[in-house]
């Protein structure tokens, strides 16, 4: 395992800042004042970033790499949701200075920018574009949340896992081979089963299409993917990431506007 490396932010690092969805409408004193005790810090893959009932003295800002985000009871541990860049993690226990909810370990190598939890909330009494920009960020969360709740609810474990390979197909923009970014054990704790489960589910879908090698996975029949997972808008979301789609919150908003243009050419058609 690598050393942990930390850095102050430099005038580069503002200047990047301010490209971030929740910064972007921000003033310069808004900005000032939230970068002032600001640092950047790269950690190693396994680094336990905070541990859920902790205190949380920090907003995170995953800029580069993948984080894990995970809940323990009773010697059970679940994971919550894969995060990848541009994403800010734990910012509902910041805005309400609560402990935290759930543990964050890192997946590989990453970039997060740490800003200390009393300038967020200063920052949202002094500036109202900044306070909107929050809510923006924690009502992308959400419906997240909502959309997962549901995927677990209502489907069975083959009909997530097909479903996730389209999602993650549609956000990586991959065609017909999509490349899985974690461990298939990360990955099966995510989609709620256990990693016996989730090979299941991939031999389940090979009639489909699906062929698994390693962490590549060739999806040679769409359509008959697709009449399996029977994707549904208020549940899954297959907004394409990067360019202006960053945040959940874009991706939220680009989904809707795309249902609705769909609905509309519908009706039309």
């Amino acid at each position: 395992m690598g050393e942990l490396q930390e850095s102050v932010v430099r005038a580069s690092d503002v200047e990047r800042v301010k490209t971030l969805p929740l910064f972007a409408d921000a003033s310069a004193d808004t900005l000032r004042v939230a970068t002032a005790g600001a640092h950047l810090q790269r950690f190693p893959a396994g680094t336990m970033l905070l541990l859920e009932g902790d205190p949380v003295d920090f907003l995170y800002v995953l800029l580069d790499g993948h984080v894990e985000l995970h809940g323990t009871w009773n010697d059970r541990e679940t994971v919550m949701a894969i995060l990848r860049p541009v994403s800010t993690f734990i910012l509902a226990a910041v805005v309400l200075d609560a402990d935290a909810l759930m543990s964050a370990r890192t997946l590989e190598r990453c970039e997060i920018l740490m800003i200390p939890g009393d300038a967020i909330r200063t920052a949202m009494r002094l500036d109202t574009r900044f306070g909107m920009a929050v809510s923006r960020d924690l009502a992308g969360g959400y419906r997240g949340l909502v959309r997962a709740v549901k995927n677990q609810k209502l489907r069975n474990s083959t009909e997530r896992l097909a479903n996730y390979l389209l999602a993650l197909r549609a956000a990586d923009e991959s065609g017909s081979v999509v490349h899985l970014h974690h461990e298939k054990r990360v990955l099966a704790s995510l989609l709620g089963m256990t990693p016996e489960n989730l090979s299941r589910a991939f031999s389940a879908l090979h009639d489909r299409g699906v062929k698994v090698q390693g962490a590549l996975v060739t999806l040679s029949n769409i359509p008959a993917l697709e009449a399996l997972a029977k994707p549904d808008p208020l549940i899954d979301v297959h907004a394409p990431r990067g360019g202006e789609i960053i945040a959940d919150a874009d991706a939220e908003i680009w989904s809707s506007a795309w249902n609705r243009a769909a609905a509309q050419g519908g009706r039309h058609g």
